[in-house]
């Protein structure tokens, strides 16, 4: 049994992906860029906000008794190995060059307490290395009076930037993006601070996930006050560093953080969706995807506290929820016809969604459903988001919607339950 708590953890990955118990394939939609295949992937994990919401290739392992923090250490390593083998996707995996890598990438980071860490390594060997890092990456601690559920699901909310920075780090000169991290950061808390103060006013919400983010970014004590003051008195588009325009990944991370802040207040103010519309314009990113991204950081929001059985009757909850089914309600009636089509091919789908209306699906029958879903979803681009690692998540939403956008024809001759 594998468990991040415990030394050794990541041989024993590479153990079951030896065993085949893990893969590192994943499905790719047709025509689907694979820059845009890897942000998606990357949000629906739930690693760009900090949290852990599905695993990218260990789908199956059991992480009942992990605690979020070694959900988040995972699931940080699993984002390094799938910007590898994107990177090299037309070679054969070798998890020694990958270890090596990472831990090259590691050993000259630019946030100093990590890189001094490997002045204490000296019989570790470099998985070891790795595993001592990873639980340093996500070791942030924010005390917050309030108790917001969206806020208290954040860990480290700027681990991601390493991801970001590997890639990097694999495609380009590496001691480019080994010096990157502190502006990365500093970019993205300019995004948080825009958007706080998109409709002019920083509420208590919004102060709250910029302290999150703030305690996240290692940045020096000059660099935290100056943000500080920006949050006070403003900032602009032209306080933004030159390059974020021309870098594709990381201009998407910044709008995904400006994302998650706006949705604080529970729905998008009309100033927000305003705002974001303009950053979309400013860094030449396509508003087709800021929908997209909408959804997924919606759903982030929703899926964080889905365990917290007390939280389903919280207010904002519900808000999030009703915006949530809203966005994909009008999504769905979009490509009714396609679908409709598809749904028409799989009358046991059909009958199985009919079901759930009534009565609880067994596991199996979940599975089925998830299952013949994602093959009618194939056909349909814009309802990639099913496709991807932790995709499926969004099932009962979006099957609860279903019913009422059949066609009569599926209902015809239907036995009620």
């Amino acid at each position: 049994m594998l468990s991040p708590a415990s030394k050794g953890w990541i041989n024993k990955y590479f153990d079951l992906l030896d065993k085949k118990e893990v893969s590192l394939s994943l499905y790719r939609p047709e025509g689907m860029r694979k820059l845009n295949f890897m942000h998606l992937t990357l949000s629906n994990s739930g690693i760009v906000y900090g949290h852990s919401l599905s695993f990218i290739f260990a789908k199956k392992i059991d992480s009942a008794g992990w605690t979020n923090e070694e959900k988040l250490k995972f699931l940080l390593f699993e984002s390094h190995l799938f910007i590898y083998t994107q990177v090299n996707n037309k070679s054969i995996f070798n998890r020694h060059v990958f270890i090596k890598e990472l831990c090259s990438f590691y050993q000259n980071y630019s946030v100093n307490y990590i890189s001094n860490l490997f002045k204490g390594f000296i019989k570790e060997s470099e998985e070891q290395k790795i595993e001592k890092i990873l639980s340093k990456r996500i070791e942030i601690k924010v005390n917050l009076l309030e108790n917001k559920w969206w806020v208290n699901s954040l860990s480290n909310v700027f681990c991601f930037i390493d991801v970001i920075l590997f890639d990097d780090f694999l495609h380009k000169e590496k001691s480019e993006a080994l010096k990157s991290y502190q502006l990365f950061s500093y970019n993205a808390m300019l995004s948080v601070i825009l958007a706080a103060r998109a409709d002019g006013e920083v509420q208590s919400q919004e102060r709250s996930i910029f302290n999150v983010f703030l305690a996240s970014t290692g940045l020096e004590e000059k660099a935290r006050e100056e943000l500080k003051q920006k949050l006070k008195m403003g900032t602009t588009f032209n306080d933004f560093s030159f390059f974020i325009k021309s870098h594709w990944l990381l201009k998407r991370y910044l709008l995904d953080v400006a994302i998650l802040t706006a949705l604080c207040n529970d729905r998008l103010l009309y100033e927000e969706k305003e705002f974001l519309d303009r950053f979309c314009d400013e860094f030449e990113i396509p508003k087709e995807e800021l929908e997209e991204n909408i959804n997924t950081a919606e759903n982030f929001l929703i899926m964080s506290q889905n365990n917290v059985e007390f939280l389903k009757a919280n207010s904002s909850y519900k808000k999030v929820y009703s915006s949530l089914t809203k966005r994909w309600r009008k999504i769905i009636l979009r490509n009714r016809e396609k679908l409709s089509e598809e749904l028409s091919e799989s009358k046991e789908l059909i009958s199985l969604v009919k079901k759930s209306m009534h009565q609880e699906l067994t596991n199996e029958e979940k599975d089925l459903v998830k299952s013949q879903f994602k093959d009618v979803l194939k056909s349909v681009p814009s309802l990639a988001i099913f496709m991807f690692p932790g995709g499926v998540i969004l099932l009962p939403l979006v099957l609860k919607i279903i019913p009422d956008l059949l066609p009569s024809a599926f209902k015809e001759n239907q036995i009620d339950s």
